[in-house]
């Protein structure tokens, strides 16, 4: 049986740029040139607005799915679209929030650009009203390469009932 060489290489390096993606980047001197930054701002989560698929009891309360959308400024400055399944505690008044969002904007006044997270996860206390959560956004879809990781608490609700929240953490940007 023979190896080709030439194959087995060709073979390899696609197989890196396939499972390598935006990690493979190296700098010209072929070093990564990675830049972090911290970040910090506000946000409100459109509450108002969502958009409730579905609503399924439990034995303790409810899950709910829903779409919704929420508003940041500061060092993040845009949107985000998010699927949410909410998992409603009544008997321990707590609510917890997970599923996919996409943030859409600038990040410490980058170009725009769009970034996954399918990790977050919120915990809300539904009797003192005290919210927790921490954002992972670290799966680049367009613009510059960043990855942000973000804590976030909440700060209570606006004029229209909407949560509000400050954030803070850091995004690292892989610079060309």
């Amino acid at each position: 049986m023979r190896i080709f060489l030439p194959a087995l290489v060709a073979a390899l390096s696609i197989g890196c740029i396939l499972l390598c993606g935006d990690l493979a980047y190296a700098g010209e001197n072929g070093a990564s040139k990675i830049r972090s930054v911290q970040v910090t701002g506000t946000g409100t989560d459109m509450l108002n607005g969502a958009i409730v698929h579905s609503k399924r009891q439990t034995p303790t309360g409810m899950i709910q799915r829903s779409t919704e959308t929420v508003e940041l400024k500061g060092d993040l400055n845009g949107r985000i679209l998010y699927h949410v399944t909410s998992t409603f505690d009544f008997a321990n008044d707590s609510l917890v929030n997970t599923g996919d969002q996409v943030f859409s904007g600038t990040v410490a006044g980058s170009d725009p650009v769009m970034i996954h997270d399918g990790s977050f996860h919120f915990h809300a206390n539904l009797k003192t009203g005290a919210d927790t959560g921490s954002v992972q956004l670290v799966d680049h879809i367009a613009g510059p390469w960043v990855k942000c990781t973000l804590q976030v608490i909440g700060t209570g609700k606006d004029a229209d009932a909407n949560p509000t929240f400050k954030y803070s953490g850091h995004c690292d940007f892989q610079d060309k």
